[in-house]
């Protein structure tokens, strides 16, 4: 007989990096099917391996959320895969100190100065794009004298990003995306359909921000219609992804938050295993 499978939150949040990167297909990004030239499957396990103590500390001691998520990204970017798991870091290191969504809500709520200084310490770690028009660019020590003239804390960035950004919306608009994807995996069942399924709605319902920023809004406008023709029947989902892949397309953003979504759902006692 089957037995519930009891993990805790560090646990969880290894399991949502790796579930979801072994889902397929989810058009566009790298998965147990395909590749990109630099960043393949292996990097992104890894990373859900490297990252452990982080979680782990968060879970059993607590401590800063922007020292959390620069200690991530320290820990996972020594591999030759780039930038695997940024955006998911900024979701899972509150949650997984707040527990579920509630306590991620009320961390987010006491960040500070350092936590924010801390933050653009990760990000310049890391070859995560940003717009050229960004006032507070991460590659300019300008942008950090004016955060610390600010007293500006890691909420007031993210709220900042947060038009231009969807990973950084989570923050600003109480993981509504993290909370719709975690809905739509208990609606669709469980396991590795239920997340492609999940994923699926969600990027055929919101530009990815990881897409404008790459490739252009329209690009990105275009990627969610497709993937509504899909969830319509009228496009192909195989020949979806092949296109995706071919053009570069990696939908990241969604991919995140689909981490996230799992992370909670997963909490809820989501099934994986099936």
């Amino acid at each position: 007989m089957k037995q519930n499978l009891v993990m805790g939150r560090a646990e969880r949040a290894q399991m949502a990096m790796m579930l979801e990167v072994c889902a397929y297909p989810k058009p566009g990004n790298v998965d147990r099917c395909h590749d990109y030239p630099d960043t393949r499957l292996e990097h992104f396990l890894a990373s859900a391996i490297m990252v452990r103590p982080v979680f782990d500390e968060a879970e059993k001691t607590g401590g800063r959320v922007g020292r959390l998520i620069r200690d991530a990204v320290m820990r996972t970017n020594g591999h030759s895969g780039g930038n695997t798991h940024f955006g998911a870091f900024i979701l899972l290191v509150p949650l997984v100190l707040g527990g579920d969504i509630e306590g991620a809500r009320r961390v987010i709520a006491g960040t500070d100065l350092q936590d924010a200084l801390d933050f653009y310490a990760a990000f310049a770690l890391t070859n995560v794009r940003v717009l050229k028009s960004d006032e507070l660019d991460v590659n300019d020590p300008a942008s950090v004298a004016a955060i610390r003239e600010r007293g500006m804390t890691l909420a007031d960035i993210m709220a900042y990003s947060a038009p231009r950004d969807m990973v950084a919306r989570e923050w600003t608009n109480g993981f509504a995306l993290t909370r719709r994807c975690a809905d739509l995996l208990h609606a669709h069942g469980c396991g590795r359909k239920a997340i492609v399924a999940a994923f699926m709605e969600i990027l055929a319902s919101e530009p990815d921000t990881f897409i404008a920023k790459k490739h252009g809004v329209a690009a990105a406008e275009r990627t969610m219609r497709q993937a509504a023709e899909v969830l319509e029947g009228s496009r192909d989902l195989a020949a979806f992804d092949s296109d995706c892949v071919s053009a570069g397309i990696n939908p990241g953003s969604i991919a995140d938050i689909t981490i996230a979504g799992i992370y909670v759902a997963l909490g809820e006692g989501w099934r994986w295993d099936c």
